[in-house]
C-alpha cells in the first residue's frame, strides 16, 4: 500500500530506490521495472531525479542513471545474447585465491596438526570439545570466498562507454549507493560529498558482497559489506533529496507457505531456511522504516512493489540457471502488472499528485513476452547470419512490443508514457 510521508519534498520530483537480493533480485527487478515503464504514463525510468541503490538494485540504478533502459537491461543481464553487454553471474563465482592465501599465510605453525588433535578430543570426549575444535577450524577461513573483482571490472566497462559514466560527479541527478563500513557498523552513501570521487562499478561492488560469501571490499582505508545490512531499500535516502515521491522494489520478502497444498519451507533444507529468516527480517525492518517516514517525512509518497508471500515460482527459483533468470524476470513483469491492475484504485491519486497515471488499457491488452526463449542452436547463435538475425529479431519484438503498447493510445489522441517499449 502507498505510504505518505516528506516535508520538505516538491510534487513531481520522483526518486527510485532499489533494494538488493542478488541474481533473483536483479531478475526481479528488471521484470517489475518494465512493467512500470511500460504501464505508467508519464514514467521515464532513465529521467528521475533520484536514485539509490542497494546490491543487486546498486548495479540497476548505476545503468538507469546511464540511460540504459529496463528493457535494455534486461537484453544484457538476463537473456545473455550479446558477448559484448551480457552479464553472465558466473562472474560472480571465482573463487577469491588471494583470500585463501591471506588466510593460510596468518595461521600458525602446526594448526592443522592442532585441529586434528581438536577433533580427535571431540570424537572422544564431551560436546564442549566438539565446539572447540570447530571454533579453531573457523579461524583458518578467509574473510570471503568470492573474488568480486570480475564483476567489478566489467560493470566499469560498461559504464565506460560513449555517453555513460562511471564517476558520481558527472552523474545528471544524484546517484547513491549505500555500502555497510564493517569495521563500525554505519551505513556510508557512495556518491554524497567526501565518498563521491570513488567509482560508481567500486561501490556497487562493495554493496553487494554478502558477508561471508565475498570479503569486505576495500576502499580507502576503510573496508566495506552489503550495504542491506542497516536498512533494506534506503528510502530516507531519496527522501532528503526533496523528492515528492519515490518508487521502492523490495524482492525479498518472506515465503508464506501456510496452504494446504504449498511447498514447506521446512522441509526444504538449510539453505532454504536461512533465506526464509533473512527475509523476514529484511522484511520486518522495513515495514517499520516506511511507517517511520509517515513522520520524518510528512507530505511525500513512498510507493512499494515487492512479489506476493504466497509466490513459490520467486521463492524457490534456482537463480544460477539462464533458464531460471529468464521465467523469473518474465514472471516479475506479469505479476507486476497484476500488481498495477489490482492496486489501480489506491495507486492512482498517489501518481497523479506527480504528474503520473496508470493506463489501464496497456495492463489489459495482451502484450508479447518480455523475454525471449532461448535460441534453439549455440552454434547458429555464433554465426554472422545468425547473429545478424537474432538482431532482427530482437527489432521486430521492439516494433511489436511498442506498437501493442502505444497503439491504443494514439487512437485516444493520448501521448505514450516517456521510455514505453524503449530497450
Amino acid at each position: 500500500m502507498p505510504v505518505r510521508t516528506a516535508s520538505h519534498s516538491r510534487p513531481g520530483r520522483i526518486g527510485l530506490a532499489l533494494a538488493g537480493g542478488g541474481f533473483l533480485g536483479a531478475a526481479y527487478e528488471l521484470g517489475a521495472l518494465c512493467a512500470l515503464a511500460e504501464a505508467i504514463d508519464g514514467l521515464d525510468l532513465t529521467r528521475l531525479d533520484t536514485y539509490v541503490g542497494v546490491s543487486a538494485g546498486a548495479f540497476i540504478a548505476a545503468g538507469l542513471i546511464n540511460g540504459v533502459t529496463p528493457h535494455r537491461m534486461v537484453r544484457m543481464f538476463v537473456e545473455d545474447d550479446d558477448a559484448e553487454t551480457a552479464f553472465d553471474p558466473a562472474l560472480l563465482l571465482r573463487p577469491a585465491y588471494r583470500e585463501w592465501q591471506r588466510a593460510l599465510r596468518s595461521a600458525p605453525a602446526g594448526v592443522s596438526a592442532t585441529v586434528a588433535a581438536g577433533l580427535d578430543e571431540a570424537l572422544a570426549g564431551p560436546q564442549a570439545a566438539l565446539w572447540r575444535a570447530l571454533e579453531r577450524g573457523l579461524r583458518l577461513l578467509p574473510n570471503g570466498l568470492i573474488d568480486g573483482s570480475p564483476a567489478e571490472r566489467k560493470l566499469a566497462h560498461l559504464l565506460s562507454q560513449p555517453g555513460r559514466t562511471n564517476d558520481f560527479r558527472r552523474t545528471r541527478v544524484p546517484l547513491r549507493i549505500v555500502a555497510t563500513d564493517i569495521d563500525s557498523g554505519d551505513p556510508v552513501e557512495f556518491g554524497s560529498p567526501g565518498h563521491d570521487h570513488i567509482p560508481i562499478s567500486r561501490a556497487a561492488i562493495a554493496s553487494s558482497a554478502v558477508p561471508g560469501l565475498f570479503a569486505p571490499v576495500r576502499i580507502g582505508a576503510r573496508h566495506y559489506l552489503d550495504g542491506a545490512l542497516n536498512k533494506t531499500v534506503h528510502a530516507s535516502v531519496a527522501l532528503e533529496h526533496g523528492v515528492g515521491l519515490v518508487l521502492c522494489l523490495n524482492p525479498l520478502v518472506p515465503y508464506d507457505g501456510a496452504g494446504a497444498r504449498a511447498r514447506r519451507v521446512s522441509r526444504s533444507g538449510i539453505s532454504t531456511v536461512m533465506a526464509q529468516t533473512i527475509r523476514t527480517a529484511i522484511r520486518s525492518r522495513m515495514t517499520v522504516g516506511l511507517e517511520k517516514y509517515r513522520v520524518t517525512h510528512p507530505g511525500s509518497d513512498v510507493v512499494l512493489f515487492e512479489p506476493r508471500r504466497d509466490d513459490s515460482d520467486i521463492f524457490f527459483t534456482n537463480i544460477f540457471s539462464l533458464s531460471s533468470r529468464r521465467r523469473l524476470c518474465e514472471h516479475a513483469y506479469h505479476r507486476t502488472r497484476e500488481d498495477l491492475l489490482a492496486r489501480h484504485a489506491a495507486l492512482e491519486p498517489v501518481l497523479a499528485r506527480h504528474g503520473l497515471s496508470i493506463d489501464l488499457r496497456v495492463l489489459r491488452h495482451p502484450v508479447p513476452r518480455l523475454v525471449r526463449e532461448a535460441m534453439p542452436s549455440v552454434a547458429a547463435r555464433a554465426t554472422r547470419i545468425g547473429a545478424t538475425l537474432a538482431r532482427l529479431g530482437r527489432a521486430l519484438d521492439d516494433l511489436d512490443r511498442s506498437l501493442d503498447i502505444i497503439g491504443p493510445r494514439l487512437a485516444a489522441g493520448r501521448p505514450s508514457a516517456q521510455g514505453a517499449g524503449a530497450r
